[in-house]
């Protein structure tokens, strides 16, 4: 059964199977004992440990049901595969996309916005809760992992940690987004970049780990009106 556990602002979990940065006092030779280890703070919303009975059974049926009958549902029925995570836990708007060669890991810790486009083969490793924004994209064979490992442990423990992609953003191709990390509103993440820390609202970034180069604007197309936070300047 997994537990939650005392969480600090400040810690964010690496990406990639990593774990809880050690303190500025866990250098070698300082006195650092394992109930120091044990006592490390998590990011909020992160918990520690394996899943439960019933969340084994619920992954179960899940896997099964995704690799039949939304796997190779019809091209655009992205209504149908929606309805589908629904049924499992998953708070999934309207989306506009929903490709059939998405793969979900845990639906009941996805959240998919109003508009929301998922291309082709991305991965939502949802061990810990995703929730992606109205009018996001995320672009094909992307890869959002909510899990790690403490490393610093013989027991390698599980840690589910949260990551929050927000309103009108694009992921680009072939990104990573680690776990712990929120991206703001409106931004662009370059192809194939490595996200492992937050990122600003309404920025262009990219680059492994990705950095933020340079503002975004965006325009309505409908309405001609400025949507980023740089309008009427």
């Amino acid at each position: 059964m997994s537990r939650t556990t005392r969480h600090s602002e400040t810690d964010k979990a690496p990406a990639g199977g990593g774990a809880l940065p050690r303190s500025e006092s866990a250098d070698a030779g300082d006195g650092l004992t394992l109930e120091h280890i044990l006592a490390k703070p998590l990011p909020p919303g992160a918990t520690i440990g394996h899943f439960s009975r019933r969340e084994k059974i619920g992954r179960l049926l899940w896997n099964i049901v995704q690799g039949t009958v939304f796997r190779f549902s019809p091209r655009r029925a992205d209504a149908w595969r929606a309805w589908l995570l629904r049924r499992f836990g998953a708070k999934v708007g309207r989306v506009k996309l929903l490709r059939s060669t998405v793969r979900v890991e845990v639906p009941w810790n996805l959240e998919i916005g109003e508009g929301a486009q998922i291309g082709d083969r991305v991965y939502l490793y949802s061990l810990g809760p995703i929730r992606i924004g109205d009018h996001t994209v995320i672009s094909q064979f992307c890869h959002i992992c909510a899990g790690t490992h403490d490393y610093e442990r013989t027991d390698f423990p599980l840690l589910r940690v949260p990551i929050v992609i927000g309103d009108r953003c694009w992921i680009a191709a072939e990104s990573f987004v680690g776990p712990g990390v929120t991206i703001g509103d409106g931004v662009v993440v370059g192809s194939r970049a490595s996200v492992v820390a937050d990122l600003p609202g309404w920025k262009i970034c990219v680059g492994s780990p990705a950095k933020a180069i340079r503002d975004r604007t965006l325009f309505d197309v409908g309405t001609g009106e400025r949507l980023d936070p740089g309008r009427g300047l």
